[in-house]
C-alpha cells in the first residue's frame, strides 16, 4: 500500500495511469459492459462499482482542460429514463475538476470510442448505462 493514495487503485490501474498521456481515454465499464472484447488493455476491479473507482481515479488523474468535454456517458436509448447514477457522477466530477461538462455518446459509438481506449476497467457495477470515458489532462505541477 502507498500513503495518500486510495487502496481501489491496485498496482496495475497505477501502472496504465501513469503510462497515458495527454488526450488518452480510459473507460470504466458497468458490470454489463462487454470489457474483455472491447479492451486493448483489461484491468478488473471485480467487487467495486463506478462511483468508488471513478472517485479513485480522479483523486491522481487529470482530466484533458483542452477538449470541451473529458468525461463522456454511454446515452440511453430513446424514451429511457436518465440514469440516477448520473448524477452521483457529476457530483464526483465537479468535485475533482470543478465545473466540467459532461457528454453523452450513443451506445454503438460508445462501444467503438472503447475499442481505441488505452485501457477499460470492468467493474460489478449494477446500474445500467453506467459507462465512463475520461481523457486524461496534463498534469501541472
Amino acid at each position: 500500500m502507498l500513503k495518500g493514495i486510495s487502496p481501489i487503485l491496485s498496482p496495475e490501474l497505477l501502472k496504465i495511469l501513469c503510462e497515458m498521456g495527454h488526450g488518452d481515454e480510459i473507460v470504466i465499464g458497468d458490470g454489463n459492459f462487454p470489457a474483455a472484447s472491447n479492451a486493448k488493455r483489461l484491468i478488473r476491479c471485480d467487487g467495486l462499482g463506478v462511483p468508488e473507482i471513478l472517485d479513485a481515479i480522479l483523486q491522481v488523474f487529470p482530466l484533458d482542460t483542452y477538449v470541451e468535454s473529458p468525461v463522456a456517458l454511454m446515452a440511453t436509448g430513446e424514451g429511457e429514463e436518465t440514469p440516477k447514477i448520473w448524477k452521483t457522477y457529476g457530483e464526483i466530477v465537479n468535485r475533482h475538476n470543478g465545473e466540467t461538462v459532461i457528454s453523452q455518446i450513443e451506445r454503438f459509438a460508445f462501444y467503438e470510442r472503447a475499442r481505441s481506449a488505452y485501457a477499460v476497467i470492468a467493474s460489478s457495477e449494477t446500474a445500467i448505462y453506467a459507462n465512463v470515458i475520461l481523457k486524461k489532462g496534463v498534469v501541472k505541477l
